[in-house]
């Protein structure tokens, strides 16, 4: 079966025209005419225009338009450390994705650079040309920095979407799971397995959501305030004082497994509540798998990052439309606020009625419950419901330049744009 999947994907990336888009060209281009205009001597005046007022290069260009997904390959997939030239089919994929979904034009750029500052300063020369940075696959600690860095020197929108997605993804699941048990997000007692990227960011995104109770497990253990080996972003969510295991699971609401098979065991769950969420999300293996949760807690509520059980834990119900949002009203960054939104709109729409196609996609009741608490990724509805919530909060942020946007209207024409 793993021989068969690995022939079908080398045949899907080669067969044809390499590799997984191109470039199309937008304008008339078929007369001397047309040419005169898109390059020289036309394309002087629009270079002037722009010079002195910059912002014109939104309306002038493709920027208003454009997202770079940029990766130095230090940490693909599982894959680990593979270099930058061997992530280049999963960043093509990335920006495929973006076009699907939220009609994004996206460049995948490989940079062969491993020294956080280096890359920086690479990623900050290139940052005129796009009105959206999409860091992706840059091994942590590093990308705390980078992405920290290129934050505060563009002025552009820039997330690194291993960390966020994730946590915009499950703080939706988190929500509904909160909504279906009667529990309050402020009284929850969360347990991350995992210290990387996406493991910090959702102890971040948790904690400005209101969790207060968050304990971090890492390869050594228990991350608490009396270890010396921490750096500086686990420290941050250091508990106070040393734990066992055991205590850190006992009665504990919900854990988020970002870390590999069997880092969850049954011992783990059996402390848990009666109805915990398990949302274990190591692929294609999760921590534990959901059958072996449901012999220890049938009324458990329980994701994955598979797309063969329920509640898929997918960055591409985040990404797409958090950058549609933020380029539709240009906005100069993604903060909290804005990642929020998203989450919420996502939580709200999983308790909406699903549309009979969806149903016919999957070929299964989709009904929200403890099997459907987060959207699935064809839902035609996400883009209007997400990208407008998060283009609402820009603007309620002062991070926006377009600020006399109806919300409202805005959301009907992503609706009926994407319908088709």
């Amino acid at each position: 079966m793993i021989k068969d999947l690995k022939q079908k994907a080398l045949n899907y990336h080669r067969d044809g025209r390499a590799g997984k888009f191109q470039i199309c060209i937008t304008k008339p281009f078929k007369t001397q005419g047309d040419l005169s205009l898109a390059y020289t001597p036309g394309v002087a005046e629009v270079c002037k225009e722009i010079a002195k007022e910059p912002d014109l290069a939104y309306e002038y260009t493709a920027k208003k338009n454009l997202v770079a997904v940029i990766s130095n390959g230090t940490a693909v997939l599982g894959l680990g450390d593979i270099g930058a030239l061997a992530s280049k089919p999963v960043m093509e994929g990335k920006a495929i994705l973006f076009k699907k979904f939220a009609d994004i034009d996206a460049f995948d750029i490989e940079i062969n650079e491993k020294d956080p500052k280096k890359f920086i300063e690479i990623v900050k020369a290139i940052a005129p040309t796009f009105g959206g940075i999409n860091l992706e696959d840059i091994k942590a600690p590093e990308c705390f920095e980078i992405e920290e860095t290129l934050k505060k020197i563009v002025d552009i929108p820039v997330l690194h979407d291993d960390q966020h997605g994730t946590a915009i993804v499950t703080t939706a699941g988190m929500i509904n799971a909160c909504y279906l048990t009667d529990r309050k997000i402020e009284d929850l007692k969360v347990v991350i397995v995992g210290s990387g990227a996406a493991a910090i960011a959702s102890a971040r995104m948790y904690k400005y959501i209101g969790v207060k109770d968050i304990i971090l497990i890492d390869s050594k253990g228990i991350v608490h305030q009396e270890r010396d080996d921490l750096n500086r972003y686990k420290r941050e969510f250091a508990y106070p004082k040393y734990l066992s295991r055991e205590e850190a699971f006992d009665n504990a609401d919900m854990v988020l497994g970002l870390s590999r098979p069997g880092a969850v065991t049954k011992k783990d769950i059996s402390l848990m509540r009666e109805e915990p969420f398990i949302f274990v999300c190591s692929n294609p293996t999760p921590e534990i798998m959901p059958e072996i949760v449901k012999e220890i807690r049938p009324k458990a509520i329980i994701a994955t990052g598979r797309s063969d059980y329920p509640n898929q834990v997918n960055n591409v119900l985040g990404f797409p439309f958090l950058f549609r949002g933020a380029l539709d009203v240009r906005s100069k960054a993604i903060n909290y606020k804005m990642m929020l939104a998203a989450a919420f709109a996502l939580a709200e729409l999983a308790r909406k009625d699903v549309p009979d196609e969806l149903k016919e996609i999957y070929k299964k009741e989709l009904k929200f419950s403890k099997d459907y608490i987060i959207p699935v990724p064809f839902d035609k509805r996400l883009v209007g419901e997400v990208s407008s919530a998060v283009a609402k909060a820009a603007i309620e942020s002062n991070l926006a330049k377009i600020v006399d946007l109806d919300i409202d209207q805005y959301k009907k024409t992503l609706l009926k744009r994407f319908k088709q």
